[in-house]
Formats: C-alpha cells, structure tokens, sequence
C-alpha cells in the first residue's frame, strides 16, 4: 500500500487525498494494479510519452500523460471502450486509486481517452512502451535479458470491419519462399485482407510476438493476413540477444536459415520437401522444438483470452498494432504481477 500512497501523492502534486487515503486503506494490497503499481515505475514512461504527443511544453497542458497511460492500460486490461472507461474511472475505487484520481478530481473523457490512444500511433511509440516495460522486468529479475531461446510465432486478428463480400481466401501457411498471397479488398478496413487457414476464412491481421521461455513478450509486429510469415522473420529477430530461435515449419527457408547464422542457433524446425522426406534426427528435433514453442501459444491465448485481441478494435494495420502492443504489455505486467512477492520495502523500479 505503501507504494501507491507514494505514487498517489506524485500524481496529486503531493498533497494526498483524504478519499484516496481511505480507499487505499480499504482494497487489497494483493489487488493486481497494486501490484503492478509497486512493480513499474511509470516516471520512466514520460519521455517517451512527450515524444509520441510532440509536446512542445508551451500552452495548457491538460491531463497528465502518465495518467492518461494508467487509464489505457486499465481500459486494456478490462476491455473497456472509451465510454465504458469514462463510467469506470468515476465508479471504481480500485481504477481511482491506481490512476491517482480523487473523488473531487476531474475525470478525463471518452474523447480525451481516444486522442490520447491516437496521438501515440502517430508518434509511434508503443514498441517503445513495451520495450521500457521489457527493461524494467529484466532489472527486476523476472525477464532474463540474454535468454537462452526467443520464440516466434504469429496469429490471426480478425478485423474490426465487417466483410462486404465472401470470396475464396487463399490458404494461409502455403508459403516458404512464396510471395504474399493475392491482394483482395472488401471491406470497410482499408488494411485488413482475407487468408484461409484450414477450412476458416479470415478476414484481417497477422500479429506476431517474440518470447523468452518464461513468457514475456519482448517484441511485436503486425501485417495485414494476406502476408506471408516466412519474410517477416528477419524482423522479428532483431534485437534478439537469445542462443537460439525457435520457430515452427512456416519459416523454414534458406533465406531465414542465412539470418541466423553467425548470431544464434537454428531452432527452425526442419520441414520435408517433394522426394526428400524428413530423417530420424530432424523428426527427433522437430519434437524437441515443439515442446519448447508452447511458450508463445500460451502468450497468444491469453493476449485473446483476457485482452481481447481475437478481434481488433479499430481499423488500419497501425492502430491494430498498437492493440497488440498493448495486449503484449498488459500479459507481461499480469505475468510478472503474479510472481512478485509484495512487502512493505517493495520498490517501485527506477
């Protein structure tokens, strides 16, 4: 409790809020945003923040950003749209608290919440955002920094738009070396773009996700769903300090193979091609491989399951991929929350 009177009192200039003091007297110190707000120090987001609003500091300021971004990641967490966000901020003691809010204070709107969300697409920040989050983990012990594998993967994010026409997708993991499928549009959704994955047909994203092998999320990427996977992987390994990749067959080509050499360890798995059917040893590493892939399923089922991203919000590949970015964040700071023992010495991370 005590680290969130502490971030109370920032937000509030100081000055502590009899209300707030009460309600933090009242919820559980064991409350997941407690946690959360012992565990990050959201004072590091701010100059990331005032670059993606290009801020000049000049003129009225407004809400705070950094309660501006308390409010985002609630509305992430719980699935709330803007209006809903707006209602809960009034209502909910726990949300006022963890966003410095006192009973008397002013309640930042629904269109406030959506500038705010939008300002920081254009300004492109929210690899950013995930990338602080990723760095105050691994100061705290719960993200290794140089892991012995990262993992990749990618899933289907059905658009926010609903189809003006059905047509015959073409087939998702079809791919290798094989350009994008055919670029067909009809929707709403100007980004969004229809693929065939077994007998469903989709129409939206791809949202890939890079693991460690406890977990966390440490890079994302967002393409329409007509993309083939196999050439984003040179994007999806940079930055990467793990020994080894792992992926599955969709990105076994020689192109990928060549990317990994010299920096880490093929963990691609091996992938039978016409008249040259797989060995012994490379089924035997295939299930190696695929006993260690679970790791960035479990990510996509809860980014799904708890965070919504079954389903994009909004239309366009930037405002998609900043929902996927934000779903990666809230996964970790839950997965991370659920690990750490709380005291009352607990620091927040500088």
């Amino acid at each position: 409790m005590s680290a969130l009177l502490l971030s109370m009192g920032q937000f509030s200039g100081g000055t502590m809020d009899l209300f707030l003091r009460e309600v933090a007297v009242r919820i559980d110190a064991d409350d997941v945003l407690s946690r959360i707000d012992a565990l990050i120090d959201l004072r590091a987001f701010s100059p990331i923040l005032t670059r993606g609003l290009g801020r000049s500091g000049d003129g009225p300021q407004g809400y705070d950003p950094l309660v501006l971004l308390k409010c985002l990641l609630i509305g992430q967490w719980h699935g709330l749209s803007d209006p809903k966000l707006e209602r809960a901020l009034k209502v909910r003691l726990d949300f006022m608290m963890f966003c410095g809010l006192g009973l008397h204070a002013p309640v930042p709107d629904e269109t406030t919440h959506c500038r705010f969300r939008n300002a920081l697409v254009k300004g492109g920040v929210y690899d950013d955002l995930l990338a602080e989050v990723c760095r105050q983990l691994e100061h705290h012990g719960l993200k290794l920094k140089a892991a012995e594998a990262a993992i990749i993967d990618a899933t289907l994010v059905e658009s926010a738009a609903r189809p003006r026409n059905h047509i015959d997708p073409p087939q998702d993991r079809a791919e290798g070396d094989a350009p994008d499928a055919p670029d067909m549009h009809f929707s709403a959704d100007p980004d969004a773009r229809w693929v065939k994955k077994g007998s469903k047909s989709t129409l939206g994203y791809k949202a890939f996700a890079r693991t460690d092998e406890d977990g966390y999320i440490d890079r994302v990427h967002t393409t329409p769903a007509n993309q083939a996977e196999s050439p984003q992987f040179a994007t999806m390994i940079e930055g990467a300090t793990a020994q080894r990749v792992l992926a599955d067959k969709a990105y076994a080509s020689k192109a990928n193979r060549d990317a990994l050499r010299g920096q880490h360890r093929d963990g691609i798995m091996r992938k039978a091609a016409r008249g040259r059917p797989l060995r012994p040893s490379e089924k035997r590493f295939n299930k190696l491989i695929s006993k260690r892939r679970f790791r960035v399923e479990q990510c996509f089922g809860t980014m799904k399951r708890l965070f919504g991203l079954h389903r994009a919000r909004y239309f366009g590949c930037a405002r998609t991929h900043a929902q996927l970015a934000m779903a990666a964040i809230g996964q970790n700071l839950l997965k991370a929350a659920n690990k750490i023992i709380l005291n009352p010495q607990t620091p927040a991370i500088a």
